[in-house]
């Protein structure tokens, strides 16, 4: 194994550890699991395909040095956003799509940034990865961000019911996961 992919699985493995941890903390809520359910099975069916057939077995062993410094740049910095935004949002963290119990609609820190902080963190990690490792990484890129897309176009919903007028208002300053462009 290279030392740059020592680097970022270690990297990936401290954040999902640490995701794990903090969730313990988050307050009580519920989630609609029958149609959420349903579309994670199938991208883990579609992850676990693509794995079996070898898509994410190696790197690029030709990777070029300042490829392998961007993406770990990119990864540094999305999985540290990801991190501010989770910290930042604190007990109201909850899994993709699921409602809190006394849910409080947070505006500022990185939520000032775009409306959906963790899925933009997470995303410019896996995008990193792709840059530091091999392209196909972007295969699984595109797979989180058309979940994240959907996720986030359900939690808005939801968000909308319970903050009728604070929501709109902040849907209308802020880009939903890339600043000042989407």
């Amino acid at each position: 194994m290279r030392v740059v992919e020592s680097v970022l699985l270690g990297a990936w493995a401290a954040f999902w550890i640490y995701w794990l941890v903090a969730a313990a903390r988050a307050k009580r809520g519920r989630i609609a699991w029958s149609r959420e359910l349903r579309l994670r099975v199938a991208l883990a069916v579609v992850v676990l395909l693509l794995l079996r057939v070898g898509v994410f077995r190696h790197g690029d062993p030709h990777t070029r040095p300042w490829r392998e410094a961007v993406g770990l740049v990119l990864v540094a910095a999305g999985l540290g956003f990801a991190v501010w935004a989770r910290r930042h949002i604190g007990r109201n963290w909850g899994a993709p799509m699921s409602q809190k119990d006394d849910p409080e609609l947070v505006t500022s820190g990185p939520y000032g940034l775009v409306r959906h902080p963790i899925y933009t963190g997470i995303l410019t990690g896996l995008v990193g990865t792709a840059v530091a490792l091999s392209w196909t990484w972007l295969v699984v890129a595109v797979l989180a961000g058309a979940y994240f897309v959907y996720a986030a176009t359900v939690e808005e919903r939801n968000m909308t019911e319970r903050f009728p007028d604070a929501y709109p208002a902040y849907r209308a300053r802020t880009k939903m996961l890339v600043p000042f462009v989407f």
